[in-house]
C-alpha cells in the first residue's frame, strides 16, 4: 500500500528476512484468497510489471476513480499515443528513430511521455550518441502487463502484413 510500484519478491524476502521461495507461495495463497467469491474484498493482489501490488477491486474501479481523481485526469494527445506505441513496439529506440516512423519532429511528445513517467532513457547509442527511450514499469503497469513481450502482435492487423511473421526483420 505504500509503495508507488508493484515490489518484486525478492524485495519483499530481503524486508522479512525469509527466502524467496516462500514469499512467493505467501503472495499466491493472498492473492487467491482474497479473490475467493465467498468472502469479496475491496481489493486484490495482482502480479504485474515484474512485481506485487494491491489494487481496489476492478468493479469499484469507476467508484475509486471518481473519488481519488475526480476530473483531475488528462489524455494522451494523439501524437502521444503514437509516440508510445512506436517506443513500446521498437525499444531501445532514438528520438530520430521515432521522428523518421512518425515523419513529424517528437521532441516535446518525448518530453511529455518522459514526465508522466511512461517512459525512461534505457541507455545512448555508442556510434551516434543517440538517446535511446524504452518504456517503464508504470507503463507495464496502467496496462495490467508483465512485460513488453504481453503487447499484442500488430502483423495480423496490418493489411497486406499478414505473414509478416514469417520474416526475420532483423535480417533485412
Amino acid at each position: 500500500m505504500i509503495t508507488d510500484e508493484p515490489v518484486t519478491a525478492g524485495t519483499l524476502a530481503d524486508a522479512f528476512e525469509v527466502g524467496v521461495e516462500r514469499i512467493t507461495v505467501e503472495l499466491l495463497r493472498l492473492s487467491s484468497e482474497y479473490n475467493c467469491v465467498d468472502t469479496p474484498r475491496g481489493f486484490e493482489l495482482r502480479e504485474l510489471a515484474g512485481g506485487w501490488r494491491l489494487f481496489s477491486r476492478r468493479d469499484f474501479a469507476p467508484f475509486v476513480s471518481r473519488f481519488v481523481i475526480d476530473g483531475q485526469t488528462s489524455r494522451l494527445t494523439q501524437a502521444a499515443l503514437e509516440t508510445l506505441a512506436v517506443i513500446a513496439y521498437r525499444q531501445p529506440v532514438s528520438r530520430g528513430r521515432i521522428a523518421a516512423i512518425r515523419g513529424v519532429n517528437v521532441d516535446s511528445v518525448v518530453r511529455t511521455l518522459t514526465q508522466r513517467g511512461l517512459i525512461e532513457e534505457a541507455s545512448i547509442e555508442p556510434e551516434s550518441g543517440a538517446v535511446l527511450y524504452q518504456t517503464t514499469s508504470y507503463f507495464l503497469e496502467r496496462l495490467g502487463m508483465g512485460s513488453v513481450s504481453d503487447l499484442p502482435r500488430l502483423s495480423p492487423h496490418l493489411p497486406g502484413l499478414e505473414h509478416l511473421d514469417e520474416f526475420d526483420v532483423d535480417s533485412i
